[in-house]
């Protein structure tokens, strides 16, 4: 599809706090919407791959500026100026665009293929030459953008749509354009299963509203852990869960879900970080002391020292996590 239909829809949300317009204009555009232009949900999201792809875009705001001098022939420094008076990169690309001055002779339709394609290409860079590598497929697009395409695209770049759409929002959408807005908990729940919007939708789009409750969950897709709410005082807590409850020790660790399928062990922090090369003993153990083909296993990561015979605290272990190797 075009991708000023896209920032047509975005402009749309933008214009409105309101979540039931906001559900109102994506349902609309989900039911015209066909099914092999899915991926473009993730794009709703502001995102290129499902939530459970640890490939994110990672554009600097310094690299956007490049792209932004580079594809409308602005100095640097005067878009670095009109960005600290606007607050919003995508607001300065929107500006210079209407005023670019290169020749856009090779210009061409923006798809939403086309942006994918490009976005895609941008985290598997690495090594010398990567930033000119980057500027390059960001400029590509820039080069053939209009001044709306040009402002969602460069904060999609920078992870700052600001269109206020949430997944709550695009679960109401989907129900309201495909079930009347009967079955919300349903897709819901596939959602959560999935924890991929692209699957949801051409489910969705067919009305098959019992394969959505085939969706199930898969090694080596990690799904939102569902997180403890604070209580202030231990009365509160039992307020909100009744008695009688269940109580335990909460450790200083750091939530770890284990994905085990026959001899191969991923883990994932729960903001769906991939962490198994920073915890080889932990896939040692999965392997030696869970006995099962096929698991994954909601856990707490405890460091321990064997010196001392205690717990270390959380921050000792937290080093690990940020560690490559």
């Amino acid at each position: 599809m075009k991708y000023k239909d896209l920032a047509e829809v975005y402009e749309q949300l933008s214009s409105t706090t309101k979540r039931l317009e906001k559900i109102d204009i994506l349902s609309k555009f989900l039911k015209h919407l066909s099914e092999t232009d899915k991926e473009v949900m993730y794009l709703l999201m502001g995102e290129i791959y499902p939530e459970y792809s640890e490939k994110k875009i990672g554009i600097s705001n310094q690299i956007a500026i490049q792209a932004i001098s580079k594809a409308t022939g602005t100095g640097k420094d005067k878009i670095v100026k009109e960005w600290k008076t606007i607050g919003d990169l995508g607001k300065v690309a929107e500006k210079f665009t209407l005023h670019k001055k290169q020749s856009t002779l090779h210009s061409h339709v923006l798809t939403t293929e086309k942006v994918l394609e490009n976005l895609r290409k941008l985290p598997e860079l690495e090594g010398k030459g990567t930033v000119g590598k980057k500027l390059s497929l960001i400029t590509e697009l820039l080069t053939s953008a209009s001044p709306t395409e040009a402002l969602y695209l460069i904060r999609t770049l920078i992870g700052d749509l600001r269109i206020g759409v949430q997944e709550s929002t695009i679960r109401e959408a989907l129900a309201d354009a495909f079930f009347e807005r009967k079955e919300s908990s349903q897709i819901q729940e596939a959602i959560d299963n999935s924890n991929d919007l692209a699957v949801v939708f051409s489910i969705a789009k067919k009305g098959k509203l019992n394969e959505l409750g085939k969706v199930s969950l898969e090694i080596g897709k990690p799904i939102k852990a569902m997180l403890a709410q604070k209580a202030a005082t231990i009365k509160d807590g039992f307020k909100a869960l009744g008695t009688p409850c269940a109580v335990e020790y909460k450790y200083d660790g750091f939530r770890l879900l284990i994905h085990k399928n026959k001899n191969k062990v991923i883990l994932f922090t729960r903001s769906l970080e991939n962490v198994t090369n920073q915890f080889p003993e932990v896939v040692d153990y999965v392997l030696k002391f869970v006995d099962a083909d096929s698991v994954i296993l909601d856990s707490e990561a405890v460091g321990y020292n064997k010196k001392t015979k205690r717990y270390t605290n959380f921050q000792a272990i937290s080093q690990r996590i940020r560690r490559k190797y």
